[in-house]
């Protein structure tokens, strides 16, 4: 059995897009399948019952101690499973996986995101720094890309990047599974509520959503999933009026995120206009979709061009909590509109927007790695 192993000191897991979408479906496809990442035993465990072996990474304290000893720790337990391909998710690996094709291993580099414009915008990082660190994560992904045997990207736009580097290059977007999070709604079952599924930071919007949701006429309330990034995101938005309007849940598992969609009546993903952000396809736009919510997304053209062109949301100014509150005012008033928006997001997922039709092109794309 040909055996793959995913590498990852970044992630966590039972990861979206590593674990559940692409182990899960190399696992499914026949193939020995190997995670090294942060778990725990139940994580484990229930990786075991999709057919996927975790190798759970010790606990790390620290950026610096995750890019360093844990990426270190993440090569020699990845390097004793002696798999025939290695997938990295992560910059930090990039140099192990240099390594590993160095050897004679065939290395694949998973691009989540473009590295350098996001580093760009990342807070904790010093403004004096940033251009500096962003311009050498670019000539990392350059020395990998030139040494790895080929290159997955998450979006077409990351693609296009780094086609001028090599030709082995595939896009496999982030799109989320059909069924996973939609289901049939009963009447009664959407509640004067909108939510908001990820991580929470400055730079995705926080600020102006609960702004905004000091502002709503409808009296609509915030469903906010997940953990707050940066100290000073959580401090300026509990310092808010509108935080009276959220219910803070935290971090949920998939089920508890389901039966969050399917309570609520839209799904925001505001993020503010960065570079990183603009030419993105963020999972949580499509998984709204998919559940059957119309989206208020940020007005940039790709998003508006998704958006707008399957008539599944508004997009707004993501910067005016004004825009906002207006857009969720909007769907509040005309529950037919948010129904009949919400119907054809799912329509659009069915046809277009699916993990499935990404799974084949990812299991293509191995049997072609494995052929060569």
């Amino acid at each position: 059995m040909k055996k793959v192993c995913h590498l990852s000191s970044a992630h966590r897991g039972l990861d979206v897009r590593i674990f559940v979408k692409e182990c899960v479906s190399l696992a499914a496809a026949g193939y020995d399948t190997h995670l090294v990442i942060k778990a725990s035993p139940q994580e484990v465990e229930k990786a075991a019952t999709k057919g996927v072996s975790i190798h759970p990474l010790n606990a790390s304290h620290g950026r610096f101690s995750r890019m360093v000893k844990q990426a270190w720790q993440c090569y020699l337990i990845g390097r004793r499973l002696d798999a025939d391909i290695y997938h990295i998710h992560d910059a930090e690996l990039i140099p192990y996986g240099m390594i590993l094709a160095i050897s004679g291993k065939k290395v694949i580099y998973d691009a989540h995101e473009d590295l350098p414009r996001d580093i760009l915008s990342k807070e904790w990082i010093p403004l004096w720094a940033r251009k500096i660190i962003s311009k050498a994560a670019s000539m990392l992904e350059y020395a990998g890309a030139k040494w790895f045997f080929s290159v997955i990207t998450a979006t077409p736009f990351i693609k296009q990047r780094f086609l001028k580097i090599s030709s082995k290059v595939v896009d496999i977007n982030n799109f989320p599974l059909m069924e996973e999070l939609s289901g049939n709604i009963t009447d009664g079952a959407r509640q004067n509520e909108v939510c908001y599924v990820g991580g929470i930071a400055l730079v995705r919007g926080i600020a102006e959503v609960v702004a905004a949701m000091g502002l709503v006429k409808s009296s609509a309330r915030l469903n906010l999933v997940g953990n707050f990034s940066e100290l000073e995101a959580e401090k300026i938005a509990k310092r808010s009026e509108g935080w009276t309007h959220v219910n803070e849940m935290g971090m949920l598992d998939r089920n508890e995120v389901r039966a969050v969609l399917q309570r609520s009546f839209a799904g925001l993903v505001t993020f503010h206009p960065l570079p990183n952000h603009v030419d993105a396809q963020p999972n949580k736009m499509f998984e709204y979709m998919s559940a059957g919510l119309p989206v208020v997304a940020s007005d940039f053209p790709l998003w508006s061009e998704i958006i707008i062109g399957n008539d599944c949301g508004l997009c707004v100014n993501p910067m005016s909590p004004d825009a906002i509150a207006g857009a969720i005012d909007r769907l509040a008033g005309d529950p037919q509109l948010a129904k009949k928006m919400g119907e054809n997001g799912r329509r659009a997922v069915v046809a277009k927007y699916n993990w499935p039709a990404e799974e084949i092109r990812l299991l293509d794309f191995y049997r072609k790695v494995f052929a060569s």
